[in-house]
């Protein structure tokens, strides 16, 4: 906003701001404010963008058939359509059979499985979506760092970074890709092929995999220390005990749910265990009987006052382990969840959702920017990136495996279709070779992809809408007509008067630079796919004014927009590995902020070597 502000001041030179302008910019300052603070979810933000550009359509100039035109983009299709056919591949586990094969390969040299999983998370990214790669990813590294005696935090950072420059080697890497080929050829008539920008992508992705290699590796602090045992992980020696229901205690015959609503202590029972029989949580309708042994999540303090006022015996101290979740016919389980941004759970509360009775399982802990909470844990409102502690029943397991807005931690073999592993691999082949060969435009070829991937079982109708992302679909559509605007009121044009004069007597390379470095900054608080709608037009405006190439101009931000390093919500991957991992909020900052500056200098670098200036 500042920025922003500042821009305007600076406006001597020109075209003079006019009414249209000063809406379309104030709308542009609103965004930024939501977008930044995220009282509402930021796909949310941009529907209201969308109907702010119809509304103030004598400003905007922006009809309704304009303002929803973001719907039916090329841009918008083929970004569902990858996610639907990059689902497809997700289901058939094949990075699972991947990532066993690195392991065995790799024995006896951590470095070289470190160096092969950000090999395959780099190529994967290339040609299946870097968000669904990441996810996939997850559970084989942290199996990778538990067999190998490793932290977690020093793989899975790098895992989100390589991902992220990996979805630079193809068109179909990431979606701010598509969008930014959607607006290049609105704006200069030049969309992107299907490798239009690899040799690029590859020299980004070869720069950082080598920073991360031997430098950002001794960067990355080991937040989560190497273990076998989530109760240890997630520090809950102190929280965990196990008391016997004396024959003379006041809770003999009556129900669970009904003495913990009179007592309202901070107290879950995760386990009734009778006649050696575990019963499992939830037990909300289950009567207390003498002899019972509880297992119970609390605090000391709370568990002194809980014994003595219901005479409960403790139990010899014991170690509570992750076999004592795992005991009898329950087959219940210790996972940890991490909830995506999207997961209709952020924003709310365990206890307003009534997570144990909607999911069949039970909250333990939380982890959030390297904190882990174990206490009042029912009335913390929960944020994306939260890693939740779970213990849950097969069927809860399904659920979370099956739900995209869900990451489980460890993997737990859910069901997978390897029979179809080849065949999911060539509709995906297919659809970039005629992509790539130009039979069919890549929005064509991605909508054949989808019914291919159906009619031969790499994916089931009842799956097909859990599989996109549908806070991007509604990002991209929202967005797309606020670049519009800015360009038709001559929005562009001023700012980039603006940019032009801050970079007066500049060479072209140090204005490309300039361009990386603001939409690389300005990403870290916006979405990647808004600041490609917004900085696209502004910078193929001032390479005009300065007789650059535009289309350098659009690359650079293209890239810089795709690889947000500082902070862990800067791009989705990072908030994917900002719990698992344990890191700090600054942890992204201390290995990204090197990795940032090199690839402004690699990329800018490329492309004036490849597209010229």
């Amino acid at each position: 906003m500042a920025l922003l502000y500042s821009l305007l001041l600076l406006g001597q030179s020109g075209p003079a701001l006019t009414t249209d302008m000063l809406v379309v910019l104030g709308v542009i300052a609103v965004a930024l404010v939501f977008f930044v603070t995220e009282v509402v979810p930021i796909d949310v933000t941009a529907i209201g963008i969308m109907v702010a550009m119809i509304v103030l359509e004598p400003w905007t100039q922006i009809s309704p058939a304009d303002g929803l035109a973001g719907f039916s983009s090329p841009a918008t299709i083929t970004v569902l359509a990858m996610f639907i056919m990059s689902e497809g591949v997700r289901r058939t586990g094949l990075l699972r059979i991947l990532g066993d094969r690195i392991v065995e390969w790799g024995r006896g040299s951590f470095f070289r499985q470190y160096a092969t999983v950000m090999g395959l998370a780099g190529g994967s990214a290339g040609v299946i979506n870097n968000t669904p790669v990441v996810a996939m990813m997850i559970p084989m590294v942290m199996n990778i760092a538990q067999r190998t005696r490793t932290s977690p935090s020093k793989l899975l950072m790098p895992l989100s970074f390589m991902a992220m420059m990996g979805g630079m080697l193809t068109l179909i890497g990431t979606s701010t890709s598509i969008l930014a080929s959607d607006v290049s050829a609105r704006l200069i008539g030049q969309p992107f092929s299907m490798f239009e920008f690899t040799h690029l992508g590859a020299l980004v992705t070869a720069a950082g995999g080598a920073y991360l290699l031997f430098v950002g590796y001794r960067l990355i602090p080991e937040r989560v220390k190497p273990t076998d045992d989530l109760t240890d992980d997630f520090q809950m020696g102190e929280f965990l005990s196990e008391v016997v229901v004396r024959e003379d205690s006041p809770l003999v015959g009556q129900t669970v749910g009904r003495v913990f609503e009179k007592l309202h202590l901070d107290v879950d029972i995760v386990q009734i265990i009778r006649d050696r029989q575990p019963f499992p949580a939830p037990v909300i309708n289950k009567e207390f009987r003498a002899g019972d042994v509880l297992m119970l999540r609390t605090n000391r303090p709370t568990l002194v006052d809980l014994m003595a006022s219901q005479k409960l015996d403790s139990l010899a101290q014991v170690k509570i382990t992750d076999e004592d979740f795992g005991a009898g016919e329950s087959s219940e389980v210790l996972v940890e969840l991490v909830l995506l941004s999207d997961n209709p759970l952020v924003g709310e509360t365990l206890r307003s959702v009534r997570f144990a009775q909607r999911y069949d399982a039970l909250v333990l802990a939380i982890r959030r920017s390297g904190a882990t909470i174990q206490e009042r844990i029912d009335e913390m409102v929960l944020e994306g990136g939260d890693t939740l502690l779970v213990q849950a029943s097969p069927s809860a397991m399904a659920r979370f495996t099956q739900n995209r807005t869900f990451i489980v931690v460890q993997d737990r073999a859910p069901d997978v279709r390897r029979e179809k592993i080849g065949i999911a691999l060539a509709v995906f082949a297919g659809v970039i070779v005629v992509a790539a060969l130009d039979l069919l435009p890549i929005v064509v070829a991605a909508l054949v992809g989808v019914p291919a991937m159906l009619a031969t079982g790499c994916i089931r109708p009842t799956e097909l809408y859990g599989a996109v992302d549908w806070s991007v679909i509604f990002l991209l559509a929202g967005v797309i007509p606020l670049g519009m605007a800015l360009e038709r009121t001559g929005g562009a044009a001023y700012l980039a008067h603006l940019f032009a004069g801050l970079g007066e007597n500049w060479p072209p390379f140090l204005l490309l630079l300039l361009f990386y470095l603001f939409t690389a900054l300005i990403t870290e608080v916006i979405s990647n796919n808004a600041s490609v709608v917004l900085m696209i037009p502004v910078a193929v405006d001032a390479a005009v004014l300065t007789g650059a190439n535009p289309f350098a101009f659009v690359m650079a931000v293209t890239f810089a927009a795709s690889t947000a390093m500082l902070t862990p919500v800067g791009y989705q991957t990072n908030l994917m590995v900002y719990g698992p991992g344990g890191y700090h909020f600054t942890d992204f900052f201390r290995v990204g902020g090197p990795l940032q500056v090199l690839l402004a200098i690699v990329t800018c670098g490329g492309i004036y070597m490849i597209w010229g200036l």
